[in-house]
């Protein structure tokens, strides 16, 4: 694996779920988190975590899924 990151895209939301997509900055956002190889290919995304998400839940939910982010040891 070469890094690992995320990032808020912005978004629209029903008004009555924008409180959970509140991002730390203005507006409704979506929390995206991304592991790429050294060579910049895409290994894993996952979308769809509120704004409002800490980083830390989001790898957790990322690091628990059944096909979920898989980081192996040793290499």
């Amino acid at each position: 694996m070469g890094a690992i990151d995320g990032t808020h895209v912005p978004v629209n939301v029903l008004v009555e779920i924008q409180g959970n997509f509140r991002g730390r900055k203005e507006g409704t956002t979506q929390n995206i988190f991304a592991a790429i190889t050294f060579d910049l290919k895409f290994i894993y995304v996952l979308a769809g975590w509120e704004g409002s998400a800490h980083n830390s839940r989001v790898l957790g939910d990322a690091l628990s899924r059944p096909n979920g982010l898989k980081i192996l040891e040793g290499i």
